[in-house]
């Protein structure tokens, strides 16, 4: 950095006051700090990588100057030789308002070259990852991503030690036949079980977890969790719950063979969805779903064919949550090798399962020519919704739709809200209480309730209709004149409504 941008990073940090995923403050007014490991290893796992900056106090903000910005910066980079690779830290210095600051900028590096790691530490404890302003150890899982990518481990390969399970003769047949009619010079004469071994569908008579996976009628039998769970919300969070409490409208656990597991989780999804009906200029009707049916299939086959089958992940289920506005789709494994969020749908990534996707497309499930996300994006907008949204934290991919009423969904749970506490309110009152707020569904004054209920008109007023009023269950027909000899009072408006849903429920007993 230059000295002009070192002054504008001092005053930004000085403006926001907070460190970030891509920034970290060390004080080292009295020394160089002796853990700095932790931050080079994770800036240099991240794509952005980050910037360190000596001379400012990480608790105030406040400049406070290096002890000896050339020793600092020596120090600095004999500690970035204690990594793994090592760390080719880019530094400068200047001095702002008489004090001196060191600037440590540290790259990312490739993707196949990671997890960067303290040597001393090995690479199980020494790889650290970046999470908000914190450097956190990675796990186990998220330094195996890495090693597999690099040794170019494939895990839809890996052989299924216990065998097959419900074997799906009549689909591997119809495999085997849409691979002779494709290639049928080269497969014309040779057996079944030569070609599913070529394909990596079986090794040593035993299936691979492509092969269970796709040709195997219940899968679940080896792994239980290699499932989808899907479920329907009340609300716009998980644990939103009804107001008899229910969390969920709908839940299931979808099993079977890939192919099985897609059909079954659309109807589920279709079954869960509403639709909008309009009427079109020349009075024709439209329905229009809440997602679009080939969005939807496109990120649920994506889940399928792209999620981690590593044994780190085998107890892990791909989800399906639909909530009031919105649905996600989350599996577990990140976007596989170097490509961001930002360019999915932009290049071609590569390809975590190719066995797994090309087996698919053989068989007529999925298109193996990286059209899933631009799919997504185009059905969404010619169905008038917001753009899917994607999300990566290298532990798990999500896909996020947003239907037609998000923009309505905030209004929809204070009204939801708020009738859960009318309920409550109602519940709480007398027998006679109650009795008058059914009595005042129509406008009634004061003598008419107290002639219904049997009382005075003063015990009325007192102690019956003033507390009603003043916790909003009764209403005044003539608010700006309450002591009108015409006044007379009804059940609110939000009221009247729940009185309507106890009656319903009631009649549906």
């Amino acid at each position: 950095m230059v000295q002009e941008e070192i002054i504008v990073l001092v005053k930004k940090i000085q403006e926001d006051r907070c460190e970030s995923n891509f920034l970290e403050l060390k004080k080292a007014s009295g020394g160089c700090p002796n853990k700095l490991y932790d931050t080079f290893s994770s800036f240099s796992n991240q794509d952005e990588g980050g910037v360190i900056a000596f001379g400012i106090d990480e608790t105030t903000y406040e400049l406070v100057g290096v002890y000896n910005a050339a020793d600092l910066q020596k120090k600095v980079a004999e500690k970035c030789l204690e990594m793994e690779p090592p760390v080719r830290a880019i530094l400068s210095a200047s001095t702002i308002e008489g004090k001196s600051v060191v600037i440590a900028e540290i790259p990312g590096v490739q993707y196949e070259k990671r997890p960067v790691y303290y040597k001393p530490k090995g690479i199980v404890k020494g790889s650290y990852v970046r999470v908000g302003d914190a450097d956190l150890p990675m796990t186990k899982y998220e330094i195996y991503q890495y090693d597999a990518y690099r040794r170019g481990i494939k895990e839809d390969r890996r052989v299924v030690d216990t065998g097959w399970v419900m074997r799906d003769e009549d689909l591997l047949k119809s495999y085997v036949d849409k691979v002779r009619k494709g290639n049928n010079i080269l497969f014309e004469n040779m057996a079944d079980e030569e070609i599913l071994e070529l394909h990596s569908i079986v090794k040593g008579g035993k299936p691979t977890m492509t092969g269970l996976m796709v040709f195997s009628k219940y899968p679940q039998a080896s792994f239980p969790n290699l499932a989808i769970k899907a479920s329907r919300s009340p609300g716009i969070e998980r644990g939103a719950a009804t107001v008899e409490g229910m969390r969920f409208l709908d839940s299931k656990k979808i099993v079977g063979s890939i192919p099985l597991m897609l059909e079954e989780a659309m109807k589920f999804v279709a079954r869960n969805s509403r639709v909008q009906i309009t009427i079109d200029a020349s009075g024709q009707r439209i329905d229009r779903p809440e997602y679009p049916a080939r969005a939807v299939r496109e990120a649920i086959i994506n889940a399928l064919i792209h999620r981690d089958y590593s044994r780190y992940t085998e107890d892990s289920a791909i989800l399906i949550e639909m909530y009031q506005d919105r649905m996600e789709i989350i599996n577990k494994g990140g976007i596989y090798g170097n490509v961001s969020v930002t360019r999915l749908g932009k290049e071609s990534p590569e390809t975590r399962n190719s066995t797994l996707t090309t087996v698919m497309e053989e068989l007529e499930y999925s298109e193996n020519r990286f059209s899933g996300i631009p799919t997504m994006r185009s059905e969404m907008l010619k169905a008038g919704l917001p753009e899917p949204v994607f999300e990566d934290n290298q532990n798990e991919f999500k896909v996020i739709f947003y239907n037609h009423q998000s923009h309505e969904v905030e209004q929809d749970v204070a009204n939801n809200l708020t009738e859960v506490k009318a309920f409550s309110i109602f519940n709480s009152l007398s027998n006679i209480e109650k009795e008058c707020i059914h009595f005042c569904r129509t406008a009634k004054s004061r003598a008419e309730i107290a002639e219904y209920l049997g009382k005075t008109r003063n015990y009325v007023s007192a102690s019956i209709i003033r507390p009603l009023l003043d916790s909003g269950l009764l209403q005044m027909t003539i608010p700006e004149k309450p002591k009108s000899k015409n006044q007379m009072f009804v059940v609110s408006e939000l009221y009247q409504n729940t009185l309507a849903k106890m009656d319903k429920d009631t009649l549906s007993e």
